[in-house]
């Protein structure tokens, strides 16, 4: 996927990339249980896909092979081991650029077109469904369309006549996807009727050329997405006249989600799932719901995830992604939504075959099936050497009732060591106190919430102090901050000048960019300012202030000449 860097090579600006993500205006979505999907052979076909994965980063790179990018070939133990955890899809994003040979016959090299088989055959094997499309061909030269017309139109019925004709005898649990997310080369945010105008002809020329070569091509699912695969209500529109135009019953939708652009990537401040991110998810999918669903015409969100993944995992709180996963979740498959998880690497360990992160898988998979409980924090902190206080949380139950709280495996006595009333749970002092009477920073305990239905839930159990900054000196390719940051996490960094207007990249907002701007290094004890931060910062004094997930802030000063940096801790 890599959107945040296709973003910044289009020099899309950051206002632009805010309001492409901000919340249409309008009454937020409600839950709608009553909510009707109507039943065709193709929405059942679209509804047996559900779960999807994606084998991303790995055929669709742009280097020579499929391990360019960081990712081992992929082998037959990689794709059952999707199978067998409950994925009844995959989506093998393709870029075939580099793979095709010269004008006229554009030929695919048939090393690669056996390659894709081969992986195609793996998966049908395994009981997966498969999608296999054209994917970075639309920003390597697919954008082009507006000045190079014939020549790009020529390229793309060549890739299709040639993967159409491999496959064209292969059972319809095998699909066609025209294009991902499709843009023109005027810029990612607009281009109005003329590139809707564009992607028409792409979507009509892809139709015709598979229906056209014969076998099961005849009837095989299509996937046709909207401009950019957004989701905005002009680009559903338009896709709607399309399938209007075009009237096959076996044609799909797709549209991908990457949440409240700020949220996503940690940046301006939102470090939580609030009201915002939330709707967010709500207006986007009552949309899709009912412009597309409702009418008939069935939906697969071909990628959903954060953009901040792209970078870290790390870049949005654990509790906070949860929360973030666990509602999206819910919401789509509630409109009758077919959803494919973007993994390029960083969920499922290719090498190892083991999830990254298995609290976040296991909420996915609860998920499937039901509503999992949430909670306001997954975090509990508690002040070195102060006396231990109740910890009273919120409670999300959607629907479900808390059973036990446990400790490495230890039921708590409800009463004594905790109580439940309503949706608030207080963890009692007299039991924090014991599990934190080492007192040494960071982690003492990890409590786990279980519940009569879902995923569990867990709380960290820190004890902290301020953290403490250091003084420092270094170059802008190299600065890092000494750190004791006593148990504590970072959440975000506020960056001004000495008059107040806001310092460093995204200057729209004091708040800096997670793992773009800055980045703490727990095992080294430090807080890395980027390169990406000191480009866009002049030279004299920064003011920094560190937010701490404990509630902490504290405050630091770089004064920046030339490539040379120092900083002081302000006292």
């Amino acid at each position: 996927m890599l959107l945040s860097q296709k973003l910044m090579s289009l020099g899309l600006s950051v206002s632009l990339l805010f309001t492409m993500f901000v919340p249409f205006a309008g009454a937020a979505g409600q839950e709608r249980p009553d909510l009707e999907i109507p039943k065709s052979k193709i929405q059942s076909y679209v509804e047996a896909m559900q779960p999807g994965w994606n084998l991303g980063n790995t055929f669709d790179a742009t280097g020579e092979d499929e391990t360019s990018w960081g990712n081992p070939r992929v082998t037959k133990e990689l794709i059952d081991r999707i199978a067998s955890e409950g994925y009844n899809s995959i989506r093998i994003p393709i870029t075939w650029d580099q793979r095709m040979g010269p004008a006229p016959d554009y030929t695919i090299a048939p090393a690669f077109l056996d390659r894709i088989e081969e992986v195609v055959n793996w998966s049908l094997d395994a009981g997966l469904y498969v999608m296999i499309n054209l994917h970075h061909d639309s920003w390597l030269w697919v954008n082009r369309m507006g000045s190079e017309r014939d020549t790009v139109l020529a390229r793309y019925n060549a890739a299709w006549t040639q993967i159409a004709e491999r496959f064209k005898n292969y059972s319809d649990k095998l699909s066609f996807e025209s294009i991902n997310e499709p843009r023109f080369s005027d810029g990612w945010g607009g281009g109005g009727e003329e590139h809707e105008a564009m992607l028409r002809e792409l979507n009509a020329s892809f139709h015709s050329i598979v229906r056209a070569s014969g076998g099961n091509n005849e009837e095989r699912p299509l996937v046709l997405p909207t401009l950019e695969t957004n989701a905005a209500q002009d680009k559903l529109d338009a896709l709607v006249r399309t399938f209007d135009e075009l009237n096959d019953p076996n044609m799909i939708a797709t549209v991908h989600y990457y949440g409240f652009w700020p949220f996503s990537v940690n940046i301006a401040g939102y470090t939580r799932f609030n009201e915002e991110v939330k709707d967010d998810i709500e207006q986007t999918f009552d949309r899709v719901y009912e412009t597309l669903v409702s009418k008939g015409i069935p939906v697969i969100l071909g990628e959903y995830g954060l953009l901040g993944f792209d970078k870290n995992t790390g870049t949005i709180e654990q509790g906070e992604k949860l929360k973030f996963f666990e509602y999206l979740l819910h919401y789509v498959q509630d409109r009758g939504i077919t959803h494919m998880l973007w993994d390029n690497g960083q969920h499922l360990d290719r090498r190892e075959l083991q999830w990254n992160d298995p609290q976040l898988i296991g909420m996915l998979k609860a998920s499937w099936k039901g509503r999992s409980a949430t909670a306001e924090t997954d975090l509990i902190y508690l002040a070195k050497g102060a006396e231990p206080q109740d910890a009273v949380i919120r409670l999300e139950l959607n629907g479900n009732k808390l059973t036990a709280l446990r400790h490495n495996g230890k039921t708590l006595r409800k009463g004594a060591d905790y109580t439940v009333e309503g949706d608030t749970l207080t963890v009692k002092a007299s039991v924090l106190a014991k599990l934190t009477e080492d007192g040494e920073y960071g982690v003492n305990a990890k409590l786990a919430a279980d519940f009569n239905k879902g995923a569990d839930w867990a709380f960290d159990v820190i004890v902290y102090d301020t953290p403490v900054l250091e003084d420092a000196s270094g170059q802008t390719d190299d600065f890092a901050i000494p750190t004791a940051i006593n148990g504590d996490r970072l959440a975000t960094m506020e960056a001004v000048y000495a008059d107040g207007s806001y310092a460093g990249p995204q200057n729209w907002t004091p708040f800096k960019e997670f793992a773009y701007a800055f980045s703490p290094s727990y095992d080294t004890n430090e807080i890395m300012l980027t390169q990406n931060f000191f480009n866009e910062v002049n030279d004299g004094e920064v003011r920094l202030t560190f937010h701490f997930w404990s509630g902490k802030t504290v405050q630091y000063t770089i004064t920046k000449t030339g490539t040379a940096v120092t900083g002081s801790a302000v006292q």
